[in-house]
This record gives structure tokens, sequence and C-alpha cells, in this order.
């Protein structure tokens, strides 16, 4: 009947459109392989294609930048092991996608980053002492970049970002930083030390100088006026003495009597 074959169309036009049409989602491209002419140079872009039923087969390639994180335990100049880890953001040259398939498969990154990564963090760790490599870390950085970019760029790898992340140094070395901060802690204290002995010798000779200075103008006074000056000097004491105690609550004055009558302060208890 009619229905019966408008139904066996439709259901043919459906097998025929799964076996001919494919789909690359956003972020993919598809390497097309032919079972006459084998892989095509060309990848095909986001969207749906057409394909030769039981002929051709598109392989669906992730192009986008994905994140890796490179381990490797190597030695420094030095001789001072450490643990380094590398991020590394890569990606598939999308020109080179069929180079790539026929050459790394699809799992390029898998087979190629590792076993570079270490290479180069190897090579290049070993040109810097432990201690530069904290000291010198955005250059040690740069040059582990530049060299991996190179060598991954004839895997037809573009790397967007290489970072150096950790740097964990052996037990002996940390204890050895350690230890260091330490003198150069006790050696600066002594510094201080030693500086501020300095300062109060110089204050101390400065201190002597006036002390001298002062006992030769009292010298030079005493020759010239005879006790004067002493007498002076115990009237302006004991004038300081007496406003002192007078200040106090428990001292009262008692003036003398008579003409030749003698002053007194009276301590009282004010218990």
């Amino acid at each position: 009947s009619g229905i019966a074959r408008a139904g066996a169309g439709v259901a043919f036009a459906g097998f025929l459109g799964g076996q001919c049409l494919y789909n690359v989602e956003g972020g993919h491209r598809a390497v097309m392989f032919d079972q006459i002419r084998g892989v095509l140079p060309n990848a095909v872009s986001e969207g749906t294609g057409v394909k030769i039923p039981l002929i051709q087969t598109p392989i669906i390639m992730d192009v986008r930048s994905r994140p890796r994180e490179i381990k490797s335990v190597t030695g420094t100049k030095d001789l001072q092991m450490v643990n380094i880890y590398l991020r590394v953001l890569s990606r598939p040259r999308v020109e080179k996608l069929a180079t790539i398939y026929q050459t790394l498969g699809t799992n390029f990154d898998d087979r190629v980053l590792p076993s570079l990564g270490n290479e180069v963090l190897k090579s290049v760790v070993a040109q810097y002492n432990a201690d530069q490599l904290l000291s010198m870390r955005e250059q040690i950085s740069r040059q582990i970049r530049e060299t991996l970019t190179h060598r991954a760029d004839a895997f037809n790898l573009i790397l967007d970002d290489v970072s150096i992340t950790h740097l964990v140094f052996g037990k002996e070395f940390t204890n050895a930083i350690e230890q260091k901060q330490v003198a150069q802690q006790e050696a600066e204290r002594q510094t201080y030390i030693v500086a501020k002995a300095e300062q109060e010798k110089k204050a101390a000779i400065i201190r002597a100088e006036g002390e001298a200075q002062a006992a030769q103008v009292i010298s030079q006074a005493l020759e010239e006026s005879g006790s004067g000056l002493i007498e002076v000097r115990r009237i302006d004491a004991a004038k300081e003495v007496a406003e002192k105690l007078t200040a106090s609550r428990a001292v009262t004055y008692l003036p003398g009597g008579g003409e030749h009558g003698n002053n007194m302060l009276l301590g009282v208890n004010t218990n």
C-alpha cells in the first residue's frame, strides 16, 4: 500500500541520513579517513558534515587547550635533588590535524608532552644551583617555556602556557636553608650588638670630655673667685632641698625667734 511504501521511504531516508551525516561539536575538528585515499589532508570544521557510507569514517579530535601537570625529579648543578611540577596548557595545530593523527593518533598529548617535559626540565634545571631555582625562578620558567615550546612545535603542538607550580627540595637542602637563615639572623644580631657597643663607647667618651671640661671650668672659677663659687653652689643646693621639703604635707616650717633665731623644718607624722 501507499502507507507502507511511505513508511519504508522514511525509514530508508533516516537510515541513509544516519549513515551519511555526522556532527562536529564546538571546539572539535573531524579528520576524515577514506578507505580508498587514506587520511584526507583537510580537517572538517564544526557543524554537520557528509560522508560516504562504508568508505569514509570521521575521527573527531578535540582542538581546545587542555591542561597537563608534568612532574619530574631532577638534580641541580650543585647535586641537590628537587621535585619540580610543571603546568602545561597545550592544543594541536588545526591545519596539521591529519599529520598528527597519522603520526601520533588521537592521544597525541599523552604520547609527547610527558617525555618532552621531563627531558626539558632535567636539561634546564641541571644548569642552575638549588638556591638559584628560588632567586631566578622567573628566568628559569621562561627558559623552560621557550625550550619546551620549540620542541613541541616539531610535533605540531602549540603551548599556550608553561609555568612552574611547585618546587620541593630534599630534606637536607631544606635543613641547610633553615640553618643558613638562623646564621644570618645571628650575624645581624651580633652586628647590632657591636654597633650598639660602639655608640655607647662614643657616648662615654663624649661624657668624659664634657665632665673634664666642666671640671676645668670649675677649677678656673675657683682660682679666680676663691671659695665664693662653692658658697653659691651650697646656697643653691640648700634652697633646692628646702623647696622640696616644704612642698611635702608631712613637713612644717617653724620660724626661729629673736634676731638670730634659727628657722626649722619639722617632720610631722600624719598617721
